[in-house]
């Protein structure tokens, strides 16, 4: 018989936790209204005012030279947003040259042209800057100040076409050669390189991603981005290596070695070897002495290498007539094993391991401690799954 009084408890706390995750939603989406934190120093923002109020200065009196004392246009107020981009945010795409000129020239353009063709100031204000930035995206133009000089055509109810020269275009101009000549003394380059390294950042190969993920990457958020590509590939090979170091570059043999170790001493027939390794399913085991100091390793290969039977048996035949034929039943690991096998400390680092596992063909390192007695044993197995949980991404809820 169902409790309806059980029934009701739970469909309460139900009720209760949906709730709780729905406040939970809105805190987190409330959070965006306010700002992040400022990652720029207080020498940064003095460059920055001082760039900005400098470029406006010369543009504003070689405008003001320019087109005369009489003449009140001769500066468009939306210069003052560029110049926050130039100054301020010189590796920006949307403060290189190219955005700015060809941004701000179009966008008076097409104000002219609405102006012309559209009666209501409203309506002609507010088509001539969606279609400025209809334009500016496919010409690689973006240059969000630029859509408010296609609001000043339309707003100075004069010929538009006229302001497009002087003082647009002027202004445009002049500040732009303040922000060539303020940022190179200040040390920012500007222009900024916008295209991607490509291989060019890490020629040795081992970049954490390709500029091909990028491009997939880019593709999938299908926003304008005010970083250019370079320079948001650079961070990412930055925070990619970065998060390897913390993740991997600190990592000794001990943290990730197997132990308990299978080992084997010199003395053992090679039979009882082999059958130690069937058993526990190894393929390789170090040999030391009494005191366990490690004097060498033996390996799967190392019986196959010394297997001399007829090449038309199979390989796991040859190696059984080898283990237990009358010529091996006394012949002992110390004449099979490799004695110049290479052994690791438990404090020595993961990332000094790779060279020996990739280049040395190296497949199992016994670890020693400071006596140099066998404590553990690195296989390339340890090492990938090592690897893997450094390189892993976790999924985002």
């Amino acid at each position: 018989m169902l409790d309806p009084f059980k029934n009701s408890s739970a469909n309460s706390a139900n009720t209760l936790d949906a709730s709780r995750a729905q406040l939970s939603r809105w805190g987190l989406w409330l959070r965006n209204f306010l700002p992040a934190s400022v990652r720029v120093g207080y020498a940064e923002a003095l460059r920055m005012s001082v760039g900005i109020a400098f470029g406006l200065l010369v543009t504003g009196l070689l405008s003001r030279w320019w087109g005369g004392e009489a003449n009140s246009m001769w500066m468009a107020s939306s210069l003052a947003a560029s110049a926050v981009l130039l100054f301020g945010m010189p590796a920006s795409p949307l403060s290189q040259p190219w955005p700015v000129l060809m941004g701000t020239v179009l966008s008076a353009l097409i104000g002219a042209a609405v102006q012309a063709s559209i009666s209501d100031t409203a309506i002609a204000c507010a088509v001539a800057v969606g279609l400025s930035v209809m334009l500016m995206v496919p010409l690689r133009c973006m240059h969000p100040p630029g859509a408010g000089f296609a609001a000043y055509v339309v707003l100075e109810h004069v010929n538009g076409v006229t302001l497009i020269a002087f003082p647009i275009f002027f202004n445009v101009a002049v500040l732009v050669v303040c922000a060539v000549l303020y940022n190179a003394v200040t040390g920012k380059r500007y222009p900024h390189p916008q295209h991607s390294l490509k291989r060019a950042f890490n020629p040795d190969g081992s970049d954490v991603f390709a500029p091909e993920d990028l491009d997939a990457a880019l593709k999938h958020y299908n926003q304008v981005l005010d970083v250019s590509r370079s320079d948001l590939e650079g961070l990412l090979h930055i925070a990619g290596r970065s998060a390897f170091n913390r993740n991997f570059g600190n990592l000794r043999c001990e943290d990730i070695m197997s132990r308990p170790v299978f080992a084997v001493e010199p003395g053992v027939p090679q039979k009882e070897a082999w059958a130690l390794m069937r058993q526990e399913r190894v393929k390789a085991l170090p040999v030391v002495d009494a005191d366990g100091v490690v004097l060498g390793m033996l390996a799967v290969s190392d019986f196959v290498r010394q297997a001399t039977l007829d090449a038309s048996e199979g390989m796991a035949q040859r190696i059984r007539h080898l283990v237990t034929g009358r010529s091996a039943s006394k012949a002992k690991v110390e004449a099979l094993m490799d004695s110049g096998a290479q052994v690791v400390r438990s404090d020595c680092l993961l990332v000094d391991l790779l060279p020996l596992f990739s280049a040395g063909g190296c497949h199992h390192m016994p670890v020693v401690d400071e006596h140099k007695k066998l404590v553990g044993i690195v296989t390339q197995t340890d090492l990938i799954r090592a690897l893997s949980g450094a390189i892993s991404v976790p999924e985002r809820s």
